[in-house]
């Protein structure tokens, strides 16, 4: 439970203070053999606690999943597999799933969303890791516009968008081959950018080294970049920029 919401039991009425003491000297954490959820992240730091499913076994994933929706009311999963999805959606039938993104979640409804966001890929081949980072962000209460395929190669079609892009509290730059766009980017706008390079390019692209080598060498200002295909990385700083802005 989170401790907003304790404190405004509490003085409702609908909670004694004896009550919420006792939730609130609760362990920090969950222990559960194989791991150790973080309960009480949110509280202190405005995000709670996501699952990496990739790798976990269908047990230890389905257990962790049920733990954190026991806790908050929602949960959200990355780099999850079909065959994972229909494991959870035998005990939550309504969980959703995005084959292109590999996000599995639960969402609240009615959630409001703040701000702005901009995703932008350099092209259609790095949608799914763009759509990683705005849903990402989406899911922690950022509105977020795409603008996809928009790489340097017909970078006319950066130039259409630019109106969008130069309102956003920040930009996700998500970009494979040379990973060029986040650098246009940076010249462009007066956001902070989010490289995010991608795996997507022919040999001498070594898996996205080139791209990230790229972002991280940028002559323009105001880049910060996150790992190769990381999107929740940078969906998770963008909403973090997002709120700041809103705060302001």
């Amino acid at each position: 439970m989170e401790i907003q919401k304790i404190l405004n039991l509490v003085k409702d009425g609908s909670m004694s203070v004896e009550d919420a003491e006792r939730h609130l000297q609760k362990g920090s954490f969950a222990e559960m053999g194989y791991a150790k959820l973080d309960t009480h992240r949110k509280a202190r730091t405005g995000f709670a606690e996501v699952i990496f499913c990739s790798g976990k076994s269908d047990d230890h994933l389905l257990n962790i999943f049920k733990r954190l929706y026991e806790e908050e009311g929602e949960v959200f999963g990355t780099r999850a597999s079909a065959e994972q999805f229909e494991v959870i959606r035998k005990v939550f039938p309504e969980t959703q799933y995005d084959p292109l993104s590999h996000i599995i979640k639960i969402e609240k409804e009615g959630k409001k969303q703040i701000g702005k966001i901009v995703v932008c890929s350099a092209g259609t081949a790095d949608i799914p890791v763009a759509e990683e980072a705005a849903q990402t962000a989406e899911y922690f209460g950022a509105k977020v516009e795409r603008i996809y395929d928009v790489g340097v190669s017909g970078i006319h079609r950066l130039f259409s968008k630019l109106d969008a892009i130069q309102s956003a509290n920040c930009v996700v730059a998500v970009a494979g081959m040379e990973g060029a766009l986040a650098s246009v980017l940076g010249g462009l706008v007066d956001k902070p950018v989010i490289g995010v390079p991608t795996s997507i390019g022919y040999g001498a692209s070594m898996h996205g080294l080139s791209a990230l080598l790229t972002m991280i060498n940028s002559c323009a200002n105001g880049i910060a970049v996150v790992n190769i295909d990381n999107g929740y990385g940078a969906g998770y700083i963008a909403t973090q920029i997002n709120r700041l802005g809103e705060k302001s």
